[in-house]
């Protein structure tokens, strides 16, 4: 959630107006509310999310939201609706939260956790789930198999719900398009949630047997230590995308002619790659491929990235030798998969007269084809010491002439819907600054066709005649 829209909040208004229309029952005066109950199952869910909010263990990382869904799970089969949706709350409100603004999306996460809880308790009375966990007796003996039924459906209530919740918010305060905001969602949820389901099943069991709820409380331990196989995998990420904050500082200090340029052509590859429909696990995979995108201008003379004046041949074919020498140095990074083919296809062409292997067309890989397209917009939107910014729709209609020679069409066609769904938030580089006054020279330089700018990024040249010098890399 950047600046929330009105939209948003609306949504989000509306989230906590039902999850209040659905708590309000178990406060009325005479419901039968099991307080001692839903205090014993929402205290340990408050106390475990609190623990959440410090690093797990020895480990730097700290425990993911979700990882205590047993005891939300516990609550469905064990109590009414009501009561059951307030279980989630007060763990949700004191959850660790990554950015900000916190109390919202503390406030929003409550309202999703008690409207799921809600829904999946009555799943779970419409099929009498209370009644195949031994129907309130204390050491009746559950009806399996029938218990797994209310006890799977209410799961799949719970999983849909926070699904359903999940892509409206994408959509409202993350502005990704209706058709794609949903998409695998659910199918990545279900498998985890399913997991969730059977411990708190497990609890629920325990709960009404003779060893009671210090008894149920013991399947908690198993879920600390999938945590901590679980922070483990995020201490390894963390590790991933420093080891990339360094290669992209190192690009950085040596070209300063394009500081920040890799971080705006990795935003500019996911806003494509999330308008086609590209699954979130590539995504992210490309992400890292528009970052590092350039990483090959580490092994390129420092001389002639920082060269006033235009590159001789020689030089420009030096040059041109980056996207090779950016494969070879990720070569032995096993997490960047398809990545490494980006870094080394970015500057082929769909006519088959880009570099480094002239390939054409689909045999230029798809990663590839993303990066070319964020790379060159970013490069005419981006003002230079040399050069001014050229206007976003200017460099969108570049594109769009260049399309079918040199970009990808159904590349050029996501990045126009996606900027005009969400807009083009250009961070200032230190090169926009060194002049306090703000004065930057002319453009220079003047070309005629579609084509790449000889060592530099894959700027269509018409772009360059007003907005690039040809002799000077970006």
């Amino acid at each position: 959630m950047r600046a929330l829209s009105v939209t948003a909040r609306a949504y989000i208004l509306c989230a906590l107006v039902a999850a209040v229309c659905c708590a309000l029952p178990a406060l009325r005066p005479g419901a039968g509310t099991p307080w001692t109950t839903t205090a014993l199952l929402a205290a340990p869910y408050a106390a475990c999310e609190l623990l959440g909010r410090r690093p797990f263990l020895v480990s730097a990382v700290r425990v993911g939201a979700g990882s205590f869904f047993p005891v939300l799970f516990a609550a469905v089969l064990l109590l009414p609706p009501s009561a059951a949706a307030l279980v989630a709350v007060p763990g949700a409100l004191v959850g660790h939260v990554e950015r900000r603004p916190r109390a919202v999306r503390r406030a929003w996460r409550a309202a999703q956790l008690a409207l799921a809880a809600w829904a999946a308790a009555h799943v779970c009375t419409f099929l009498d789930g209370g009644a195949s966990l031994g129907g309130g007796a204390v050491g009746a003996a559950p009806d399996f198999p029938y218990v797994l039924l209310p006890a799977g459906a209410a799961v799949l209530a719970f999983c849909l719900v926070l699904t359903a919740l999940d892509g409206g918010i994408l959509c409202t305060a993350e502005r990704l398009p209706v058709r794609t905001a949903w998409r695998g969602l659910l199918l990545r949820s279900v498998a985890p949630h399913c997991v969730h389901g059977l411990a708190g099943l497990m609890m629920a069991v325990l709960w009404r047997s003779p060893y009671g709820a210090l008894a149920a409380l013991f399947v908690l331990l198993p879920m600390y230590i999938s945590c901590w196989v679980f922070a483990q995998y995020h201490r390894e990420r963390a590790a991933h995308q420093a080891t990339i904050r360094a290669l992209v500082q190192a690009v950085d200090i040596k070209d300063q002619y394009t500081r920040g340029h890799s971080e705006r052509v990795g935003r500019a590859s996911v806003m494509i790659a999330r308008e086609i429909g590209m699954d979130e696990e590539r995504v992210e995979v490309l992400r890292f491929a528009g970052i590092l995108h350039d990483v090959g201008k580490l092994g390129v003379p420092t001389r002639l990235l920082r060269k006033d004046g235009p590159l001789t041949p020689e030089e420009r074919r030096i040059i041109e030798l980056h996207p090779e020498y950016g494969h070879e140095m990720v070569r032995g990074i096993g997490f960047l998969g398809e990545a490494r083919a980006a870094i080394l296809h970015h500057h082929e062409r769909l006519d088959g007269s880009g570099y480094p292997y002239g390939l054409a067309g689909g045999q230029i890989p798809e990663f590839a084809r993303v990066v070319a397209v964020a790379d060159a917009f970013d490069a005419m939107t981006s003002t230079r010491s040399y050069r001014r910014a050229r206007p976003v729709g200017t460099a969108l209609r570049e594109l769009e002439r260049c399309a079918g020679t040199q970009f990808d069409p159904r590349m050029v066609e996501a990045l126009t819907r996606a900027l005009a769904r969400q807009g083009w938030h250009h961070r200032v580089t230190s090169d926009e600054q060194s002049d306090p006054r703000g004065n930057v020279p002319p453009p220079r330089g003047i070309d005629g066709s579609c084509g790449p700018v000889p060592g530099g990024d894959a700027v269509p040249p018409v772009a360059a005649a007003r907005s690039h010098d040809p002799g000077r890399p970006t």
